[in-house]
C-alpha cells in the first residue's frame, strides 16, 4: 500500500523538489514548487501523526532490510512531534517568503534560496524520523550544510561572515559527533538506534564508550546553541535574511534539543546517563546559567533581532532544564517548551521581518512610536512577547509551569528560582521593545511605510493565533509530550 511507503515519501518528495526549483531558474516557479512540495509534505506528516496517536510507533525498512542490518526509519510519538513542528513552520514561512526576500535576496538567487531551503528542511527532517545514528550525522551535514549557504545569501557583508562563523562551529560540533558515533561503533558494532541501546548496558562503564557518550553531547551541545558553546546564533540570527532567521530561531535548535533527548533517554538510558557521567549537574548548570547570562545580554541590546537572539540562548535553557530532569513531568516541560517555543520565536521572527520590509529598520531607537504605523504588526509583537515571558494563556506558559512544578517534585528549588526569574528578566527585555514601539514620545525617524501584503501579514497571524491556541487548548502538545515522556522514562 501506498501509505506504508509515507515515511520515506516525505523525503522523497523535498529530494525531487529541490533540483527542480533549480532547473527552473525562477523565483516564482521556484516557490510555487517548494510551497507545494511543503504543503504536500505536511499533509503527509498530519496523516502520520493520526496513525501514531492512534495505532503506535512507525518502523520503514529501507530497501527491506530489517534493522539491525539495514536502515530503519522509526517514528514515534517523539519525533512525529518535531517533524510536525518542523513542516509546519516551514510550510507557514514559505508563503511568508514571496514578499519578503524581495529586499533580501537577489533576484538572479531567489530560485536557489527556495533550493537549499528545501534541503535543510530535508536535513531536518531526516534527523528526527531516522532510526541510524550514523544516518543521524549525515542528515546533520545537509541541513548545517544548506544553513550556511541560507545565512549567506542575504546581501549584507554581515551575512558572509555570520555564515563563516557557523560554518567554523557546526563543524566542530559535526566533528565531535561523527568521532563519538566511531567510539560507539567499535564497541558494540552497530549504528542501529534500538541495537546499539541494548548493546551499551553490559558495557557502560568502560572508558570508549563514556568518552564517546561525552564527546556526542558536546557535539550536540554546540548544535543546540547552550551556553557556553552559543558563540554562532547570535550573528546568525541577526544578519541572516530574516525568513531563514524566523526558520533557524524556530526549529533549529529545537531539532538540537531532539537529538539531546533520544540520546540521552533513548539510547544510553536516564539511569546509566546520570549514573556513569555526572550530566545532571553539568546540563542543569549549564542551562542555568544560559537563562540568566542570555536574558541579561538580550536587555541591552538595541537591535530587536539581536535582543530575541540572545532571548533564544536563554529559552534553550529552559529547554535543557526540561531535559535534565528524568520525570515525566520534568521532560513533559522541555518536551512542551519545544513546540511552543518554536511558533512563539518563529512568529516574533516574522513579524521583525515584516518591520524591517516596511520601515527598513529593526533598531529600537529608530521604532518609536510604531504601533501607530503599524498597529497589527505591533500587536503580533506584543503577544509573542507576552509568551516568550510565560504570561497564562499563552503558549510559553505551559511548558515553564510544568519544568517549574519537576524542580520542585525534583528537588531543585534554586533551578526553579532561576527559572521564575529569568521570566522576570523577561518582562525587561520585552518590555524595552514594547516600551520603544507603543510609549516612547521621542521623534519618529522612519519616513514612510511600505504596506505589507496578505502574503506577510496571514502567515504571521497564524502564528500569533496558534500562540494563543496552544496555550489555552493543551490537548495535541501536552498529549503527545506527556506520552513521548512516559515512554523515554518508563513511566518513572
Amino acid at each position: 500500500m501506498i501509505s506504508d511507503q509515507l515515511p520515506i515519501i516525505q523525503i522523497v518528495i523535498l529530494l525531487v523538489a529541490s533540483p527542480l526549483c533549480v532547473i527552473f531558474r525562477n523565483g516564482n516557479w521556484a516557490w510555487a514548487i517548494a510551497t507545494l512540495s511543503t504543503w504536500t509534505v505536511l499533509g503527509i506528516v498530519s496523516f502520520l501523526t493520526f496513525n501514531i496517536i492512534q495505532e503506535g510507533p512507525i518502523s520503514y525498512h529501507l530497501g527491506g532490510w530489517r534493522p539491525p542490518f539495514g536502515i530503519e526509519y522509526s517514528l514515534d510519538s517523539l519525533n512525529i512531534y518535531i517533524i510536525l513542528l518542523i513542516v509546519f513552520i516551514a510550510s507557514i514561512i514559505l508563503p511568508y517568503s514571496k514578499g519578503i526576500i524581495k529586499k533580501e535576496i537577489e533576484h538572479n538567487r531567489r530560485h536557489l534560496f527556495y533550493s537549499i531551503f528545501l534541503l535543510a528542511l530535508l536535513g531536518l527532517i531526516g534527523i528526527a524520523a531516522t532510526g541510524d545514528l550514523f544516518n543521524v550525522y549525515v542528515f546533520l551535514e545537509i541541513s548545517s550544510l544548506a544553513t550556511y549557504v541560507l545565512i549567506g545569501l542575504g546581501r549584507k557583508r554581515q551575512s558572509l561572515k555570520a555564515a563563516y562563523r557557523y560554518l567554523i562551529q557546526g563543524t566542530i560540533g559535526a566533528t565531535f559527533i561523527l568521532i563519538g558515533i566511531g567510539f560507539l561503533y567499535s564497541m558494540t558494532g552497530t549504528l542501529n538506534m534500538s541495537d546499539l541501546s541494548t548493546r551499551l548496558q553490559p558495557i557502560i562503564d568502560t572508558r570508549p564508550v563514556i568518552a564517546g557518550i561525552s564527546i556526542i553531547t558536546v557535539g550536540i551541545l554546540i548544535k543546540l546553541a547552550l551556553f557556553p558553546l552559543h558563540l554562532w546564533l547570535p550573528a546568525a540570527y541577526t544578519h541572516a535574511p530574516t525568513v531563514v532567521s524566523a526558520f533557524l530561531a524556530a526549529v533549529s535548535t529545537k531539532v538540537g534539543a531532539y537529538l539531546l533527548l533520544r540520546f540521552i533517554y533513548s539510547i544510553i538510558g536516564p539511569s546509566l546517563t546520570f549514573d556513569s557521567i555526572p550530566l545532571l549537574e553539568i546540563l542543569l548548570s549549564l542551562a542555568s546559567l544560559a537563562i540568566l547570562v542570555g536574558a541579561i545580554i538580550a536587555i541591552f541590546q538595541n537591535d530587536i533581532r539581536r535582543l530575541l537572539a540572545f532571548s533564544s540562548i536563554s529559552q534553550i535553557g529552559y529547554l535543557v532544564v526540561g531535559i535534565s530532569i528524568p520525570t515525566v513531568t520534568g521532560l513533559t516541560g522541555g518536551i512542551v517548551h519545544i513546540a511552543n517555543h518554536g511558533i512563539t520565536k518563529g512568529a516574533m521572527f516574522m513579524t521583525i521581518g515584516c518591520i524591517a520590509y516596511s520601515v527598513g529598520e529593526t533598531k529600537l531607537k529608530n521604532l518609536k512610536g510604531l504601533a501607530k504605523r503599524m498597529p497589527f504588526t505591533s500587536a503580533a509583537l506584543l503577544i509573542g512577547g507576552l509568551s516568550l515571558i510565560g504570561v497564562p494563556g499563552t503558549a510559553g506558559f505551559i511548558g515553564k509551569w510544568y519544568i517549574v512544578q519537576a524542580a520542585l517534585d525534583y528537588g531543585l528549588w534554586p533551578v526553579a528560582i532561576i527559572v521564575l526569574l529569568g521570566s522576570l528578566l523577561a518582562i525587561i527585555y520585552v518590555g524595552k521593545i514594547l516600551e520603544s514601539i507603543y510609549f516612547s514620545k521621542g521623534e519618529i525617524v522612519f519616513g514612510r511605510v511600505e504596506k505589507l501584503s496578505f502574503y506577510q501579514i496571514i502567515p504571521v497571524w497564524l502564528l500569533i493565533i496558534a500562540t494563543i491556541y496552544f496555550g489555552i487548548h493543551t490537548d495535541l502538545t501536552l498529549g503527545i509530550s506527556i506520552e513521548a515522556s512516559n515512554t523515554l522514562v518508563g513511566g518513572q
